[in-house]
């Protein structure tokens, strides 16, 4: 797909938020990757180092246990205190909701931003075993305003078929005027502390920096959904070769969707959801295991956050899509206030489970025709629901129905790290010059906010 440079780079830009990204991770260099290696706080922690030759996939450290850990929290400088942010209270979320609308990640001109809601945070932070002390904030001792916050949520992950108890980690957000302060370690080492005084040594996170040492990395995808309105609020300009109606034409979606038996999911769907769904997930080397009351709330849990529907025939599910809404803010302009964002979370298909062998010629062959009839319809829902671009990334089996959907590349890559866990390399959906990779695809199967 072609795409013309001003509307790639304003995308791009944007996408890059999602990771606060510094750009193309793929063009390191050597002395580049050296300096990440001696930066002084990721060289005391139990991470991998560059180019670390791993012979056995495991903890890293698995001496320590609760005990060993500090009771009482990291010293602050004075004029700030530690504070543990109650969500339940409806003001305390209000202070994490203010502090995250308004410095969480905006790009550079300030004409977007996230347009986190309250619905979003109840849904993201409180899935079912969620602590309070995992939801760590930073206020100021005068006053008690809120300038830093960083969570913690559990998650049971398997890697190559090994379970591992262990959180991820979102959120890490500090007030625009305080980032010279350092706090950004101290709130890790924070959250770190509390969560190992609850036995849980391992975490997943992801980053658009390069840390010591990714894991798995991933591209992200964005598919326009509304060409017109991206185009009037600025997001995407008209390529000098092109007129506007043929933009129009060329983003166009069909009326409705035409997926025999696609329809909401529904709670009484859950229990054949749910066995799809694991089956499905097996493909795939690194994925998060969800109990059932877990895979309720993810996809069930929030109306108008995550959307979920199903592909029943005759009685029996054989797909399941999800996809949850993030909107922008539109700043300084008099016709527009939001843009709608979609953002492809998880799916499964019986369409090659039948396959020995998933990369099996017939099997890929099957499972694309159904991912691209799926997602296609998907995109019409979203669009239906008012979002104006549709994104993903190039992990679990999205490589083959990217470029055909007209999903364009960006330049925005997401790393995916594992705290205080060796483990080998696990290819994210890309070739060795960042292409979708549609022959061997993607072995991460988790999708993080």
């Amino acid at each position: 797909m072609s795409q013309d440079p001003d509307q790639a780079k304003k995308l791009q830009e944007l996408l890059k938020l999602l990771s606060l990204s510094n750009g193309d991770t793929s063009k390191l260099t050597v002395q580049q990757r050296k300096k990440f290696e001696e930066y002084k706080f990721w060289r005391t922690q139990p991470v991998a180092r560059f180019d670390e030759k791993v012979d056995n996939e495991g903890p890293i450290d698995s001496s320590r246990t609760p005990a060993d850990i500090p009771s009482e929290p990291y010293p602050l400088l004075k004029e700030f205190e530690w504070c543990t942010v109650d969500i339940t209270n409806p003001q305390e979320l209000e202070d994490v909701f203010v502090l995250l609308n308004e410095n969480y990640v905006e790009d550079q001109d300030a004409t977007f931003r996230f347009n986190y809601t309250r619905e979003f945070f109840n849904w993201s932070l409180k899935p079912p075993g969620w602590h309070k002390e995992w939801h760590v904030g930073v206020r100021i001792r005068d006053s008690g305003r809120l300038v830093a916050f960083i969570s913690a949520i559990p998650v049971t992950l398997k890697v190559r078929g090994k379970e591992v108890k262990s959180v991820e980690i979102n959120f890490l957000c500090i007030h625009k005027k305080l980032r010279a302060k350092r706090l950004t370690p101290i709130l890790i080492k924070e959250i770190t502390r509390r969560v190992n005084k609850c036995d849980i040594w391992q975490a997943l996170y992801t980053a658009g920096v390069v840390l010591p040492s990714p894991i798995a990395v991933c591209r992200y995808a964005h598919r326009p959904l509304n060409w017109s309105k991206l185009h009037e609020v600025g997001f995407t300009a008209l390529p000098a070769n092109a007129s506007k109606t043929q933009m129009i034409a060329k983003y166009t979606l069909p009326k409705g969707t035409d997926t025999p038996g696609l329809r909401a999911m529904k709670y009484e769907d859950v229990d054949q959801v749910f066995d799809l769904f694991n089956a499905y997930q097996d493909r795939f080397d690194l994925v998060q295991v969800f109990t059932k009351e877990e895979f309720k709330h993810w996809f069930l849990g929030a109306d108008t956050v995550i959307y979920s529907y199903v592909v029943e025939t005759e009685g029996k599910i054989t797909d399941f899509v999800s996809f949850y809404s993030l909107p922008f803010t539109v700043l300084n302009n008099p016709m527009y206030k939001e843009l709608g964002i979609g953002y492809l979370f998880y799916y499964a298909s019986d369409a090659d489970l039948g396959f020995d062998d998933r990369f099996d010629p017939a099997a890929t062959s099957t499972l694309k025709k159904r991912l691209n009839h799926l997602i296609s319809d998907v995109c019409i829902i979203a669009r239906d629901l008012k979002m104006d671009v549709f994104n993903a990334m190039s992990c679990q089996d999205n490589t083959l129905f990217l470029d055909d959907l007209k999903f364009g590349p960006g330049d925005g890559f997401l790393n995916f790290y594992l705290f205080n866990y060796k483990a080998f390399p696990i290819s994210g959906g890309l070739t060795d010059d960042n292409s979708f990779d549609v022959k061997n695809r993607s072995n991460v199967g988790v999708v993080m906010l």
